[in-house]
């Protein structure tokens, strides 16, 4: 595999690093460096400036605020912007249901809801999960009928991340519930949550934060207008909103900065007569990471130029497994940097340092990386069937 840029290449990526670093403000790429919580007018902040320079959704079609790139361009801009710490565009409007509007919606949907969603005057959450209905995600009871011009929808949905800032909500609903497979009787419905009858509720998580909840319908009514392509092929679309959320979670670059931030700290650590990075065992343990990334950006690589037509790879499951798993081994080298300094949380009157504070925190939250966007386990099922044909 080629793996030296072309000079228009360089030139490209030259520009991006260069705008990432001084058009977003390098307060807010401090806090994604050093694992600081963003709040929701960071990220609104973050994302509309990267869509006036039309570099918050460039993976859509070009008449919807895409960027008509080739695949490597499109793996420079998001590793240059995970590189640069920047926010990324809020994944629920920029890689899930914008590009399912796009390819499956409506002219009156795409031209009603997609430059809102470029744009994020729209802040979306994802509907899927239920308390019965997660990695295996098909067996969903959430309900629509229709009812004339509308849908009533009841049940409920649960780790709806960031639903307390959302405007609105792309939901799976069961349609048709005598269906023969019960993938078969699933629709896509788009709704405010601010509509009559939603509930969101939060969810305090081990880490302490506030980032995700339970949501509740009670008789919800939703125009049939909203409904995203036909009825009953919602299963179709959700599979199609997953494979570009696997991709998403990759996130090679952000593990990049991690490993760095790891070393920088590590480096400051006393460790017998020198420092924590200077002892061979901990040296080998880093370097074993810095080359599964690599492993892992070739692969990467090899997913995104073979991925045509706006349809994901099959393999973008082996990039969310062993992505999600790489992320938490950074997290958990930053937990055993800090030591006993990890103990305290948000303790201002004991001497361990604020990143040393976070690092436990962050090391459990990091735990979710291996369930949401289908479970490692159901990674592996998707693997061996659709991969390797076992």
């Amino acid at each position: 595999m080629k793996l030296a840029l072309s000079p228009d290449e360089v030139t490209f990526r030259d520009e991006l690093r260069e705008l990432y670093r001084t058009e977003i403000p390098a307060e807010l790429r401090d806090k994604v460096k050093y694992g600081r919580e963003l709040s929701r007018e960071d990220t609104v902040t973050a994302h509309k400036i990267l869509h006036e320079h039309g570099l918050a959704v460039p993976n859509w079609p070009t008449e919807w605020g895409g960027r008509a790139w080739t695949p490597i361009q499109r793996h420079i801009w998001e590793d240059e912007l995970q590189l640069a710490c920047v926010p990324e565009p809020l994944t629920f409007n920029a890689n899930m249901i914008g590009p399912v509007i796009a390819q499956f919606g409506s002219q009156e949907l795409k031209e009603r809801f997609l430059p809102p969603t470029a744009a994020l005057d729209i802040w979306w959450c994802q509907g899927f999960s239920e308390p019965d209905a997660g990695s295996d995600l098909a067996s969903l009871r959430t309900t629509a009928v229709r009812d004339g011009d509308s849908y009533i929808v009841n049940g409920q949905k649960i780790w709806t991340t960031l639903a307390q800032y959302a405007d609105w909500i792309f939901c799976l609903v069961r349609t048709d519930p005598q269906a023969p497979k019960k993938q078969a009787g699933i629709s896509l419905l788009l709704f405010d949550v601010k509509s009559p009858g939603v509930t969101v509720r939060p969810i305090k998580l081990i880490d302490g934060h506030h980032e995700v909840n339970e949501v509740f319908f009670e008789n919800v009514r939703v125009p049939a207008d909203q409904l995203v392509g036909e009825e009953n092929m919602g299963w179709t679309y959700a599979k199609f909103l997953l494979g570009n959320e696997r991709t998403g979670i990759t996130g090679v670059g952000r593990t990049k900065v991690k490993l760095a931030v790891a070393k920088e700290y590590a480096a400051q650590t006393k460790s017998g007569g020198g420092t924590l990075l200077e002892d061979p065992l901990f040296a080998a343990r880093v370097t074993e990471l810095e080359n599964e990334l690599l492993a892992l950006e070739l692969t990467l690589l090899r997913v995104v130029a073979n991925s045509t037509e706006g349809q994901p790879n099959p393999a973008s499951s082996v990039l969310k497994l062993r992505g999600s798993e790489l992320q938490q081994a950074v997290t958990e080298l930053l937990l055993d940097i800090a030591g006993p300094d990890a103990l305290p949380v948000h303790a201002d009157a004991i001497a361990s340092p604020a990143w040393a504070q976070r690092s436990g925190p962050g090391y459990l939250n990091y735990r979710k990386t291996t369930i949401y966007g289908g479970s490692s386990e159901v990674q592996r099922t998707i693997i061996a069937s659709t991969i390797l044909g076992l």
